[in-house]
């Protein structure tokens, strides 16, 4: 099959360093140019950018996105293996095999002339940098489209929502006293594990949606004390808020700060996804994932977030939408073989119903990113 292949390909690439993602994106490169695809160089920090167009020069403008960059792995998770119906692998599920069908549908796209497909690939959807990201510095350039999807695991749903991310640092005040006599002191880092659990219990934290249970609360990092023998007197816990769609985070943060004995601020702040599974693109990739299957049954909401948000926050309407795979970021990383020419398919199904279904001219001009 050529997209296992070729995601055996790329999974072999350590994305996680700089000097491979360069190599992956040299071979992406070529691959797309081999295939008389025009691919627009550029890089984002010193690192490469993958950009091309296929299809039409007007008319109707889909975005495909998605990322090279991987989370670092341990020895021979970059030595991709077959077992059944399972290639495995770092990067397999998150996102190499998704790119892989991804680039084949490219390819398809590039034989027609009814439906431009932008091909976007980012050199660092994982990285730890939540403040700068490659897909925001594109859109803010003029990166648009009339609908996008990235290729984030989904099990070949449609990710239509997902939870915004409010990162807080929360400061706790205690009193030293001498380690010996604990008693006399005020222990800050003990008041902010309680401190953690009084959030954890908020109201907000108990709420839920129909594609959600409850709101994800994280205690990520904790920094207190100096010395052993020495009662810490200050603390502070970084808290890691993934909020439902329709939650207020002013609210939210509003009632962090009510707490007793805390200094709250943001640190990082990001909208939630929520795109209408009446739009009709939606509908049509739910059309083209299984034939005849309304969006509202196979859509999905995404506890993490994605660089779908950067399009959202541009008003360009996108979801996530990945095969199927599981234990990402994990040492058994895996994506379905069978699901990713299923992907393959989907994708080449959904850009060839585009001019047909929805018609008429499209929004956005022929990609031109400085």
């Amino acid at each position: 099959m050529d997209e296992r292949v070729l995601a055996e390909r790329l999974i072999t690439y350590d994305t996680s360093h700089p000097d491979q993602l360069r190599a992956a994106a040299a071979f992406v490169k070529g691959w797309l140019e081999s295939r008389d695809i025009e691919v627009i160089d550029r890089e984002f920090d010193g690192l490469p950018v993958v950009l091309a167009d296929a299809g039409a020069k007007d008319g109707p403008t889909v975005i495909f996105h998605g990322h090279l960059d991987v989370v670092p792995a341990r020895e021979g998770q970059f030595e991709p293996r077959v077992e059944g119906d399972r290639l495995i692998g770092r990067g397999a599920y998150d996102m190499k095999g998704a790119l892989a069908a991804m680039l084949w549908a490219v390819k398809d796209a590039a034989e027609q002339d009814a439906v431009r497909v932008r091909f976007v690939c980012v050199p660092d959807e994982e990285s730890e940098d939540v403040t700068r990201r490659c897909t925001d510095v594109l859109v803010a350039e003029g990166l648009r489209g009339d609908f996008a999807l990235t290729g984030e695991p989904t099990d070949l749903h449609i990710g239509v929502q997902a939870k915004g991310v409010l990162a807080v640092r929360v400061e706790v005040e205690g009193r030293a006293a001498h380690g010996s006599t604990p008693w006399i002191g005020d222990n800050a880092v003990l008041k902010a594990i309680d401190i953690f659990r009084l959030i954890e219990a908020l109201p907000f934290a108990r709420e839920s949606s129909d594609l959600f249970d409850r709101p994800s609360i994280n205690l990520g990092r904790i920094v207190g004390g100096d010395v052993i023998n020495k009662v810490p007197d200050a603390c502070a816990i970084d808290v890691d808020i993934r909020y439902l769609p329709g939650q207020d985070p002013e609210a939210v943060l509003a009632a962090i700060r009510e707490l007793p004995d805390v200094s709250v601020t943001t640190v990082f702040h990001r909208q939630p996804v929520n795109v209408s599974r009446t739009n009709p693109f939606v509908r049509l990739l739910a059309e083209a994932v299984r034939e005849g299957t309304p969006a509202e049954r196979i859509s999905v909401g995404r506890d993490g977030a994605s660089d779908a948000v950067s399009f959202i926050e541009a008003g360009v309407p996108a979801v996530e939408f990945g095969p199927v795979g599981g234990g990402h970021h994990g040492p058994e990383e895996w994506v379905s073989v069978s699901s990713l020419e299923r992907y393959q398919e989907a994708l080449v199904r959904f850009a060839r119903m585009i001019p047909k279904r929805m018609g008429g001219e499209g929004r956005h001009g022929r990609l031109r990113i400085a």
